[in-house]
């Protein structure tokens, strides 16, 4: 499988870069573009480092400019989102919780980042060929699985994540009938956005970065092109909407 193309986005993060060392160590892909807001601390030589803002259309566009100057992409990860930061964003357990400032900011990483991702990367993807695009989504995310409500932003923003990734598996049908783009929930993983959360988590319930991204990479060699605009699970299983 040389010769092909892959790209992160969020390998700045735990899973992010779990994913590219996975990928490198894979030696599936001779380029792996690790696209981030700061650089990723790999510097193998398969590795193209690019400094991508989702919420930035200016670096995105060059983004693409460079990578399809080296061709097309037969993979590409969006691992980007946002629960807490700080004091100053948390997940609301009640509607009094809720502030307009707050969602604006969660739905802008968690949905609008991931749309302009679409609008610049997802013409790169190989026409003639199998081409993967997952962007990385919550199950909490679904609301025909929503049980116990709360964490408004967060689930809403998740949700209108994944009727995005429906919309862009159908666009793409139309050009790319190989192409597979699919929502996949990661399950709880050890990195700084469950942090806050994870004395509630059982051990086994909680996976590594890397355990994460092995998981992630054996659920898109299992897709195909049937199972484009879905919505998987870390075990590949699928998830309501």
């Amino acid at each position: 499988m040389g010769g092909k193309r892959a790209l992160v986005i969020g390998s700045g993060g735990g899973i992010g870069a779990a994913l590219i060392d996975r990928l490198v160590a894979s030696g599936r892909f001779n380029r792996i573009y690790a696209g981030s807001r700061r650089p990723h601390p790999c510097h193998h030589p398969n590795v193209t480092r690019l400094t991508i803002d989702i919420l930035d259309d200016a670096t995105l566009a060059e983004a693409g400019r460079q990578i399809a100057r080296d061709g097309v992409l037969d993979l590409v990860i969006v691992a980007t989102g946002l629960l807490h930061r700080g004091t100053d964003i948390r997940p609301e357990k009640s509607l009094r919780q809720l502030d307009a400032s707050v969602m604006a900011e969660v739905f802008a990483v968690n949905s609008i980042g991931p749309a302009l991702v679409a609008k610049h990367i997802l013409p790169l993807l190989a026409r003639r060929q199998r081409a993967v695009a997952i962007f990385l989504s919550a199950r909490v995310g679904s609301i025909a699985d929503n049980r116990l409500g709360g964490w408004h932003s967060y689930r809403a923003s998740k949700a209108a994540l994944n009727a995005l990734v429906r919309c862009f598996a159908i666009e793409l049908a139309r050009n790319s009938p190989d192409a597979i783009v699919a929502a996949l929930h990661p399950g709880t993983v050890d990195t700084p956005l469950s942090q806050p959360f994870q004395a509630r988590i059982a051990g086994s319930s909680l996976f590594s970065a890397d355990h994460s991204a092995a998981n992630i990479l054996a659920v898109i060699d299992q897709l195909a092109p049937t199972d484009s605009g879905g919505f998987f699970g870390w075990d590949g299983r699928p998830i309501p909407y």
